[in-house]
C-alpha cells in the first residue's frame, strides 16, 4: 500500500525569515491525519533567510536529524558543540533527558535550505549525545547509502530506535529496488528532483508512505536526491 504527501498539501509557515513546510502536524499546523507515521514525528523543510535562525530553544526525548541541502547551518548547543553544517553534512542529536540548542545561518547574503526530522526514541531518559558526519558523493551516487540506524552500521550515524535511514542521489532513468522485511514500512521523501514510482510522478517535497509491500521500485525521472526510512 502507498499513500502519497504532496508537497502542496504540507502544512506550514512564511515568517519572513523562515520559510518552512511541514509533512506532519507542528507548530501551529495541527492535522489530526498527518501526525506521524511509525515512529517518525516531524519531517520540516525549512528555508532560513541570511543571518537569521533559531534561538536557544529545549527539546528533550527525540532523536532529531538535521540534513542541509544548500547554504550553512551554525549549531550550538548545551552539550558544548558548536559546529557548521554545510551541504551534505548530517548531524544527530539525542535529546534525550534534555537539551538547548540554537541554530543560525551564518551567511551574510545565502538562504540555507534543509530538512529536519524528529524520531520516537526506543525509551526515554537517554543520555544526550551528538554526531556530525559527511559520507562521500561516490558513496551516495546511484545507490541508497544507509546514513542513520540503531547499531551505527557501515559508519553511519547511530540513532536510538529501530529505523534505518537512507539517502541515495540517482542520475535520470537509474531504478531502484528497496525490500522490505516482513513487517516493516518505508517512508520516501523527494529532496531534489522527480521519481517515478509506478504511475505516480513524485517531486521534490513529495513524500510516500508504504506499507504491507515486500519491496518498492522507483525510477528517477531526471537527476534525482531521496531520503528513504525504513521502520518498524
Amino acid at each position: 500500500m502507498f499513500t502519497i504527501r504532496k508537497a502542496n498539501d504540507r502544512g506550514g509557515a512564511d515568517h519572513g525569515w523562515l520559510k518552512t513546510r511541514h509533512t506532519f502536524s507542528f507548530s501551529s499546523y495541527q492535522d489530526r491525519n498527518h501526525m506521524r507515521f511509525r515512529s517518525l514525528r516531524v519531517m520540516n523543510e525549512d528555508w532560513v533567510a541570511p543571518g537569521q535562525g533559531f534561538g536557544t530553544h529545549p527539546h528533550e526525548n527525540m532523536e532529531i536529524v538535521t540534513y542541509v541541502l544548500e547554504g550553512a547551518l551554525e549549531h550550538r548547543d548545551s552539550m558544548g558543540n558548536g559546529e557548521v553544517l554545510r551541504p551534505g553534512e548530517f548531524q544527530r542529536m539525542t535529546a534525550g533527558t534534555g537539551i538547548t540548542h540554537s541554530e543560525f545561518n551564518p551567511s551574510p547574503n545565502e538562504p540555507t535550505h534543509l530538512y529536519q526530522i524528529w524520531l520516537f526514541p526506543e525509551k526515554a531518559g537517554l543520555e544526550p549525545s551528538y554526531e556530525q558526519k559527511r559520507f562521500a558523493d561516490d558513496e551516495l551516487q546511484d545507490q541508497l547509502r544507509l546514513v542513520a540506524s540503531r547499531e551505527a552500521a557501515n559508519g553511519s550515524l547511530l540513532i536510538h530506535t529501530d529505523a534505518s535511514i537512507y539517502v541515495g542521489r540517482f542520475a535520470a532513468g537509474k531504478n531502484v529496488v528497496h525490500p522490505l522485511a516482513a513487517g516493516r514500512h518505508a517512508w520516501l521523501q523527494i529532496l531534489r528532483g522527480q521519481v517515478q514510482l509506478g504511475t505516480q510522478t513524485l517531486a521534490a517535497g513529495d513524500g510516500v508512505a508504504v506499507s504491507d509491500e515486500h519491496e518498492f521500485r522507483f525510477q528517477a525521472v531526471g537527476d534525482a536526491e531521496v531520503m528513504l526510512f525504513d521502520l518498524a
